[in-house]
């Protein structure tokens, strides 16, 4: 059983850095409009969030 708000907070409007791999919370209209900096390098290009798969075995 999952539970929305958690999977929101990790999930949601999390966008990771091309350049340095950090992590921002930002909306997505504004990181489309490269209005968003990373905090730590400047860059203006980010991904979203993988989610990461569960180990086999």
């Amino acid at each position: 059983m999952k539970i929305q708000e958690a999977e929101d907070r990790l999930w949601k409007r999390i966008w990771i850095c091309k350049k340095c791999k950090s992590k921002q919370r930002a909306d997505g209209a504004k990181i489309r409009a490269k209005k968003v900096i990373c905090r730590k390098c400047g860059c203006k290009d980010f991904r979203p969030k993988h989610k990461e798969r569960k180990a086999q075995g």
